[in-house]
């Protein structure tokens, strides 16, 4: 992947006023978003300060454990995924159906975990099938794979049951109440699938009631009348609904797809749209309408869906590839569309808000640019920080052969030697 500059270093720093801090951070000369260069200083999981470069780096009396050179690198707040399916991730290449033994699910979401806090992503929610072949497999999975990433990024979630309603889904009703005592902290499911979509919301929500869990519910949108009564139902519930990909709302007419929008702002409910591809949890793709929800006021996020399985083989998993979907094909100015992979994604999730200034939390990414733009369309080389410490880099390299065309020009070379 092609990128102008090596990455910056490690270098430790100790003051002369006494022993450095090993868990403070100082970032050095980043630039934000409103153009200012700056040093930042973060401490226990939290920013400390922020002054003009040069100026922390240059204080004696503060003890900085190590530093980033993050000259050439824009510091953002970091993304966040709201829109994971971890049991299913990594599946699309193996043959025959996908294995929900315990140690492979464990291994594939680790490993999907993993690729999304290398984009930058410091906190993930995550969709898990439970009830039918996989019963509590695939959660007791999940739930170890976020044991094994504590300290690199926040796994939660998402207990999705098939059927809910009649016979059949008596099961599975208990089921999602026995997913909630075991650690998903989230319920959800696929209201579409059920012969009762209606009572499939209703059963969701008098769980998420009991327990006081967010509702996260996959749904393509179509039936305005079935979003209507949800968004009734839903109203007022906290901490929270919210809906995904629902892609059939660009489908609708822009009469009936605006009042829809409306009743949905109305009652508070969020929606996370997938510019990346579809996921596993209704039949159809498509985009939601973005602007039109939030022109209504609706909150609007993005999420990454499937990565790299049978819905996505080619998923990435990247919210700032989502972030740059939603600039280019859907109009949104670069800072709005950054603003559904953080600061939204984030609100959706149940979590603080982050900005670079002192006193908020320590999740960051740097990326190579120096405009938010640039960043989105050229995020090759990252430095991700969560709670105040560096968890994942990605350095590239870009190189030319030797030319007259390089030579002439006087273009910035990289490469030292001849490429062959």
């Amino acid at each position: 992947m092609p990128d102008s500059q090596p990455p910056p270093s490690h270098s430790s720093s100790p003051s002369s006023s006494g022993p450095a801090d090993p868990a403070s951070l100082l970032l050095c000369g980043a630039r934000l978003t409103d153009g200012r260069t700056v040093d930042v200083r973060l401490g226990g999981g939290r920013i400390e300060a922020v002054g003009t470069a040069g100026s922390l780096a240059a204080d004696s009396t503060r003890a900085c454990g190590a530093r980033v050179d993050l000259s050439g690198y824009l510091l953002l707040p970091a993304p966040a995924e709201p829109h994971a399916h971890a049991d299913t991730a990594l599946s699309g290449e193996g043959e025959g159906p996908v294995s929900y033994d315990v140690q492979d699910v464990q291994r594939r979401a680790t490993e999907a975990a993993l690729l999304q806090v290398g984009h930058g992503a410091t906190a993930l929610r995550a969709h898990v099938r439970v009830g039918d072949v996989q019963g509590l497999g695939a959660l007791a999975a999940v739930l170890q794979a976020r044991r094994a990433l504590r300290g690199l990024t926040e796994l939660a979630t998402v207990a999705m049951p098939r059927v809910l309603t009649g016979v059949a889904g008596a099961d599975s009703l208990a089921m999602l109440r026995d997913a909630v005592k075991m650690g998903a902290s989230v319920v959800g499911g696929c209201p579409d699938l059920d012969p009762d979509p209606t009572g499939y919301v209703q059963a969701v929500l008098e769980v998420a009631s009991e327990h006081g869990c967010p509702v996260d519910l996959h749904t393509d949108a179509t039936d305005p009348a079935r979003l209507s009564r949800l968004a009734a139902m839903a109203g007022g519930l906290r901490p929270g609904v919210t809906l995904a990909p629902c892609g059939g709302l660009s489908r609708l007419p822009a009469e009936t797809a605006g009042r829809t929008a409306d009743q949905l702002a109305a009652a508070g409910v969020a929606v996370v749209c997938l510019p990346q591809g579809g996921c596993g949890g209704v039949e159809r793709r498509g985009t939601a309408p973005v602007r039109l929800l939030r022109a209504a006021g609706v909150r609007v996020t993005a999420g990454s869906g499937a990565l790299r399985d049978v819905s996505n083989p080619v998923g990435r998993g990247d919210p700032l590839e989502a972030a740059y979907l939603l600039a280019s094909r859907h109009g949104l100015r670069p800072e709005d569309a950054y603003d559904a992979v953080s600061t939204s994604a984030r609100a959706v999730l149940g979590l603080p808000e982050v900005r670079v200034e002192a006193g908020f939390p320590a999740e960051l990414l740097a990326v190579r640019g120096d405009r938010l733009a640039g960043a989105l369309s050229l995020a090759y080389s990252r430095i991700v920080v969560h709670r105040g410490r560096v968890v994942a880099r990605t350095s590239a390299v870009r190189e030319y052969c030797n030319s007259a065309a390089t030579a002439e020009s006087g273009l910035p070379r990289q490469g030292r030697g001849e490429v062959s």
